[in-house]
C-alpha cells in the first residue's frame, strides 16, 4: 500500500510509519518544516513539504494522488492558541478529506480525540481543541465518498507499547500508550470493515490484531 499522513513529524505518525515501512508498506508524510525530514527518513518515511493551514485543496490532492489510503495526525500541538486548535485540529482535517476525495482516495483514518465534540462547552485551550476535533470528526463522517474510520484514543502515554487494548465504540476513559495507538492505526488500515465506525481506545487485555477484527465484525 501506499499511504499519506499528514502531520508526519507527530509522535503517534513517527511510530506508524516505522510500523508501515516495516511491513513493506510506501509511507509519505506530509510536514511543515524541512528540519523534520531526516527524523522521517529514519523512519522509513518520504517526507513532503507542505503547510496544511496554507496550502490549497489542489496542491494536497497532489500529494495524495496514487494513494491506497490517507491518515490524519496533524495538530496544532501542545501550547498552541485556540486559533491555532481551529486552523489545524479543524481546517486542516476539513482540507485534507477534500483533497482526498479529489484524488480519489478512499479509505480515509483520523487520529481523534476522546470527548470530540463539536458541542463541547467551556472556554479553555482544551476546550476549543475537543470542540475543533469533533467538528472535524462530523465533517468526515458526512462524507459518502470516503470510507473513513475514526479513532479516539484516551490519554496518550510515552510508555512501552503493550499491543494489549480495548478497542469499542465506547470504552470510558483511560490511558494508552502511543506505541499501541499506532499499532492499532496500522492494523485498522489493512481492515477495510472498520469502514464507518468511529473507536475509543484505551489499554486492555485484548491483542491489537484480535480488537480490530472484533470491531469489524470478524
Amino acid at each position: 500500500m501506499r499511504i499519506v499522513i499528514a502531520g508526519g513529524h507527530g509522535q503517534i505518525a513517527l511510530r506508524l510509519e516505522r510500523l508501515l515501512a516495516a511491513r513493506g508498506d510506501e509511507v509519505a508524510g506530509l510536514i511543515r518544516d524541512a528540519g523534520q525530514e531526516a527524523d522521517l527518513r529514519e523512519a522509513g518515511a518520504e517526507p513532503v513539504l507542505c503547510d496544511l493551514e496554507s496550502a490549497s485543496v489542489d496542491q494536497v490532492a497532489e500529494h495524495l494522488r496514487g494513494a491506497d489510503a490517507a491518515v490524519f495526525a496533524a495538530g496544532a500541538g501542545p501550547g498552541s492558541d485556540a486559533g491555532r486548535k481551529d486552523t489545524v485540529d479543524r481546517g486542516a482535517a476539513v482540507l485534507f478529506a477534500d483533497a482526498a476525495e479529489r484524488a480519489g482516495v478512499r479509505r480515509y483514518i483520523v487520529v481523534s480525540s476522546m470527548g470530540a465534540d463539536p458541542a463541547h462547552q467551556g472556554d479553555e485551550v482544551f476546550d476549543a481543541y475537543l470542540r475543533a476535533k469533533g467538528e472535524a470528526d462530523a465533517n468526515v463522517r458526512a462524507r459518502a465518498a470516503l470510507d473513513w474510520t475514526i479513532l479516539r484514543p484516551g490519554m496518550l502515554t510515552d510508555d512501552a507499547g503493550t499491543g494489549l487494548v480495548r478497542l469499542e465504540a465506547s470504552t470510558g476513559r483511560g490511558p494508552v500508550p502511543r506505541d499501541d495507538v499506532a499499532a492499532v492505526l496500522a492494523e485498522l488500515l489493512e481492515t477495510s470493515a472498520t469502514a464507518g465506525l468511529t473507536l475509543e481506545l484505551v489499554s486492555g487485555s485484548v491483542p491489537v490484531s484480535v480488537a480490530v477484527k472484533s470491531v469489524a465484525g470478524n
